[in-house]
């Protein structure tokens, strides 16, 4: 291990610009060298731009009445209106912001926590290992609709529901890491143990990591919406749950007022699919061998296709 001093040295301001460079460079072309993370990134870039320009995107107030009664989509309100008047299009664009906070709060603080138990108690073992192991069983049974009734905070339980099945993931994956020559060396070095975890166990399981934030950030947003759509959240608040929770009061689907709930649903299934084509995708960097399963099937059809058209030659 190498230790630069850096009190004494001055630090060219152009070697730390050219630095950011090339990470923002690498980050790029992770995104372009895969199609599905491109699509992905794309897809929720979309919503979180949308979630921003709202006020820029409508000039109505997503909880005010504009008009009287249920209207279908017009030029005037393209996506029509609640049964209470409330104009549709604004509760979608400003609905997005509820969903994906509530998403990247559960999955950001889900993620911390993973980390912070899953490394800790396998890289120390014993007794530590023993008490954190027993702190994450618990959390792992523990049911997340009885505590939805009880908190009555959504954010919160996503957040004390979904941490514990990947801190045992993480864990599984340190048991192993944590015998390599590489951590030894750092500890026949020695440097601390927070350093080992933090600095040379935790960079080898980023594609993990990373993984497990993104399917946490489904899950949230999708048990957020399911929620508010059982009526446990705020009904007097525009998101998609609520939209979706009014929709189902005011028996939307069967009188024909599509506009009441496909526009919210729809919504909800892409910005799912979108955050699940980047796991795909960080599956396929992280795993050499789904790339070139993914390769030999594609040449496996562009075969098919070349056959055919000369066969039918």
């Amino acid at each position: 291990m190498q230790v630069t001093n850096l009190t004494d040295s001055q630090i060219d301001s152009s070697t730390i610009l050219d630095r950011a460079k090339g990470r923002g460079s690498s980050i790029l072309g992770i995104i372009t060298s895969n199609a599905k993370i491109g699509v992905g990134v794309g897809v929720v870039a979309f919503f979180v731009l949308m979630a921003l320009a709202a006020p820029l995107l409508t000039p109505y107030n997503p909880d005010a009445s504009v008009v009287v009664g249920s209207l279908p989509p017009s030029s005037a309100h393209i996506l029509g209106t609640t049964s209470l008047g409330q104009d549709m299009f604004a509760q979608i664009v400003y609905g997005a912001r509820v969903s994906l906070v509530v998403g990247f709060f559960a999955a950001t603080g889900s993620t911390m926590l993973q980390v912070f138990f899953g490394l800790t108690s396998a890289y120390f073992g014993g007794l530590v290992d023993e008490v954190l192991s027993l702190i994450i069983n618990v959390f792992l049974v523990l049911p997340g609709l009885p505590l939805t009734i009880v908190l009555a905070s959504i954010a919160l339980v996503l957040l004390f529901t979904t941490w514990s099945y990947g801190a045992r993931v993480l864990r599984a994956q340190t048991l192993s890491l944590k015998e390599r020559e590489f951590v030894t060396a750092a500890r026949a070095s020695g440097e601390s143990s927070l350093r080992i975890i933090f600095a040379e166990i935790l960079p080898n399981e980023a594609a993990l990591v990373a993984s497990t934030f993104i399917g946490t950030f489904v899950y949230a947003v999708g048990a957020e919406v399911a929620l508010e759509f059982l009526g446990l959240g705020d009904t007097s608040k525009a998101t998609w749950g609520v939209i979706l929770y009014w929709a189902q009061n005011n028996a939307a689907l069967i009188v024909g007022k599509w506009w009441q709930f496909v526009p919210a649903g729809l919504c909800v299934a892409i910005l799912c699919a979108g955050l699940t084509f980047i796991n795909f995708g960080i599956d396929e960097l992280a795993n050499p061998r789904l790339r070139r399963e993914g390769k030999s099937i594609l040449r496996k059809k562009i075969k098919r296709v070349v056959y055919a058209g000369v066969e039918t030659e």
